[in-house]
């Protein structure tokens, strides 16, 4: 079989990782084949990318080496039907279809090896946060290829499949969490005098510089809390009335309902 890129699907998340793969020089854009059943995003994704687009599902597993399934939940056991057979034992399947496990996609593809991954959304600004699990037919070299694909557009790690459902309410739904700090903490620059759009780009610029803080140094958030801290000053002011108002534990528990909330849907 050729050394192909097929995606089943060819949404937004899809879209980021062909743009991410072929930046990296993984794979070429001739290199890629993306079927999608909706007329405008296959002409979208041609043009753009360069990519071969095809409303054929088939054709996809016919043609990939690695075939990552890229379709909303509850249409995945309607497309997979009809290909089942035509999977082989050498071909990997990737799936980023949302609370999908390895067994029920085992089930529904016997003879390919399969790895489930969990990204994120800021996958489509190059900034995915993904954890991924193999299953029993995959081994080390799959993952690598996984790990590649989707360092292209962030970090990855691997991780046991029971741990997806914590990685869900972490980092899955986690830039939900991001967007709402963003948005209160410009209207707390808006309700003291800022102009709206100037709040909004630095309330957001200062998330990514402490995130970029945090990965650049490797230094525990706390202590590039206290950096900032100084003493009688206005931050330990501020950190007085977000530790009083329980937001550390509030962002704990958003974790764990997320993380809960996961875990009963893919029952």
């Amino acid at each position: 079989m050729e050394r192909r890129l097929g995606f089943i699907g060819a949404g937004n998340m899809a879209e980021a990782l062909m743009k991410g793969v072929i930046a990296h020089g993984l794979y070429a854009a001739e290199d890629i084949i993306a079927s999608e059943i909706y007329r405008p995003r296959r002409e979208h994704i041609a043009q753009k990318l360069g990519v071969q687009a095809t409303d054929d599902n088939a054709q996809v597993v016919d043609s990939a080496s690695i075939v990552v399934l890229a379709v909303k939940p509850q249409h995945l056991a309607e497309v997979l039907e009809p290909l089942a057979d035509r999977f082989r034992a050498d071909q990997l399947v990737v799936s980023i279809v949302a609370g999908i496990t390895i067994k029920a996609l085992e089930k529904m593809m016997p003879a390919a090896k399969v790895v489930r991954v969990m990204p994120n959304q800021p996958c489509m600004s190059m900034a995915s946060a993904t954890a991924f699990s193999r299953g029993k037919g995959a081994g080390e070299e799959d993952a690598q290829a996984v790990r590649a694909i989707f360092e292209s557009v962030g970090v990855a790690y691997e991780v046991q499949e029971k741990l997806l459902d914590a990685v869900t309410g972490l980092s899955g739904s986690g830039p939900a969490y991001a967007y709402l700090m963003i948005e209160a903490l410009a209207d707390g620059g808006v309700l003291m005098g800022l102009p709206r759009d100037i709040a909004q780009s630095l309330a957001a610029q200062t998330l990514l510089g402490a995130a970029k803080t945090v990965l650049d140094t490797g230094e525990h958030p706390g202590r590039l809390k206290d950096m900032v801290c100084s003493p009688g000053g206005t931050t330990i002011a501020a950190m007085q009335v977000l530790e009083e108002a329980g937001v550390r534990a509030a962002l704990m528990g958003a974790v764990q309902a997320s993380a809960e909330k996961s875990k009963e849907l893919g029952k």
